[in-house]
């Protein structure tokens, strides 16, 4: 079932991006807390799925019947990073930019259900245990890369 390795790896990073958001909305104008807390959730999102990308979503590509669901989470990927460069790119004390991370939360938080509840068991049923196996390590060994990536950059650089 999905609880594989991979599975556990990307929940748990799911969890931790749950918890940052409502801490993030638990802030109020441009001040430090709120600006420690979006860099961490956007270096850490990025990595996320930057490694997520490059592990699970290949091989998912690479299988017929799970290439639709792998394109659509590429592309709700994307929507979130662009709205992760307008956020750094908008004064944290306008309502505008408050506005704006509520619609990024409200489109990340259903981008992560529709994962764990659709796409993880889907990907469980077609993937072997040892391509599960396999996909873990290599998300394993990414994302701190990914992560280094994403912390070299400046908040909205990481944009296509």
């Amino acid at each position: 079932m999905a609880d594989a390795r991979i599975f556990e790896d990307l929940k748990r990073d799911h969890d931790r991006h749950r918890d940052l958001l409502a801490r993030i909305a638990e802030t109020s104008g441009d001040g430090e807390e709120r600006r420690t807390l979006f860099e961490k959730f956007r270096v850490d999102v990025s990595a996320h799925a930057a490694a997520e990308e490059e592990s699970l979503y290949a091989a998912m590509l690479a299988t017929p019947d799970l290439r639709d669901d792998a394109r659509h989470s590429v592309s709700e990927h994307k929507e979130v990073d662009d709205y992760l460069g307008e956020l750094a790119d908008t004064d944290m004390s306008s309502s505008g930019w408050l506005t704006r991370f509520k619609e990024m939360r409200h489109r990340y938080e259903h981008h992560i259900d529709e994962e764990e509840e659709e796409m993880f068991p889907a990907a469980a049923e077609d993937l072997s245990q040892r391509e599960e196996d396999r996909i873990a390590k290599l998300f394993e060994q990414r994302k701190p890369a990914e992560t280094r990536r994403a912390e070299a950059t400046e908040s909205g650089d990481d944009r296509a």
